[in-house]
């Protein structure tokens, strides 16, 4: 991360007030506009604003324009947001009271998503992290045509997976049963990465005294019955239709709607900037380390945690004009309650 420049007390309130009107209004800030408002003359906030200008905190999209806040300069203002991002009592009940009913990971998750794009006006985002709590429970194989199956896997913390699958041969009802049946007995617990490396291990070890079994299984494991690549991760998306009527440029949007399309990519974008071992939000402005066509576009998200075990990521996307003060509490607020409504469920 770039350091940000050093700058004077008055320099850093004339700052705030550029971006938090620009965010407010939508509209480039003129010196007039924040005279008014920081009681200094307009030819004093001009020379201050060209001063910020050149440390490369703010911009002038036209010559005769006032000032947005640039890259930089997000960075600069979230910054020194920190600790002073809280909900009030009320805000804090209300968004409690949209989680009621609750009862597993998976619908809190979905929950989440709804709830970040109502209160960011932007994307929520969420997904499913495998650890303990999301280790087996069962899976259940159906038969839906000759070389179609469809595979269903439980978490235990109520995560359900399904996914089409189609196989090399024929399968019968009766070998899908004996085929759940052999992982549900020996491998209710254990999460999907050890089953899968020792799935893998008996089916070539076993593969001659249990020849049908072992055939069955090795059918719907080659397939992706209990796959854990991103495109089988529990990923949950919405607010889209809340980046139509803010980002005005109509590429820009088409990129990230085109992102948001695909699951594997918001998969790869939460495990790049979420980590499991950060303890509080995490505001990340410019994506395009991880995808260059979301240069202009911002992230904030937590980890979801039960205890000390980390089940989800939640985030919210979108464009650089956002609340960054009520986003960052309102998530901080939801990882805050994942981990108190989840342990009382339990």
């Amino acid at each position: 991360m770039v350091d940000s420049p050093q700058i004077g007390k008055r320099e850093q309130a004339i700052l705030t007030a550029v971006v938090e009107t620009y965010i407010s209004t939508g509209e480039p800030v003129g010196s007039r506009t924040l005279a008014r408002r920081a009681g200094l003359s307009p030819a004093t906030i001009r020379n201050v604003m060209a001063d910020l200008a050149d440390a490369g905190l703010l911009e002038q999209p036209h010559t005769s324009s006032g000032r947005v806040p640039s890259i930089q300069g997000y960075r600069y203002y979230v910054e020194r947001l920190s600790g002073v991002t809280r909900l009030s009592p009320d805000d804090g009940q209300a968004l409690q009271m949209l989680f009621d009913g609750v009862g597993d990971v998976q619908e809190f998750l979905e929950r989440t998503t709804h709830v970040l794009s109502l209160v960011s006006h932007g994307v929520g985002v969420a997904m499913a992290v495998e650890g303990p709590r999301n280790a087996l429970e069962h899976v259940h194989f159906q038969r839906l045509a000759d070389q179609r199956v469809l595979a269903v896997v439980v978490t235990r913390s109520g995560l359900v997976r399904d996914r089409v699958l189609r196989v090399g041969r024929v399968l019968s009802q009766a070998d899908l049963d004996l085929a759940a049946r052999y992982i549900n007995e020996n491998f209710r617990g254990w999460t999907l990465e050890s089953l899968r490396a020792e799935l893998e291990r008996r089916i070539e070890r076993e593969r001659s005294e249990y020849d049908r079994l072992m055939s069955s299984i090795e059918q719907l494991y080659r397939n992706g019955a209990l796959a854990a690549d991103p495109g089988a991760t529990a990923v949950f998306v919405e607010g889209t239709a809340n980046l139509i009527s803010s980002e005005k440029d109509s590429e820009r949007l088409r990129q990230l709607l085109q992102a948001l399309e695909e699951k594997q990519r918001i998969s790869e974008l939460l495990s790049a900037y979420l980590d499991a071992r950060q303890e509080t939000v995490r505001v990340v402005i410019g994506l395009e380390k991880t995808m260059p066509d979301l240069s202009n576009f911002v992230l904030i998200g937590a980890p979801a945690r039960c205890g000390t075990e980390v089940l989800g990521r939640l985030a919210v996307i979108g464009p650089t004009r956002m609340d960054y003060q009520h986003t960052i509490s309102a998530v901080s607020h939801i990882a805050t309650l994942f981990d108190k409504l989840l342990n009382e469920t339990e």
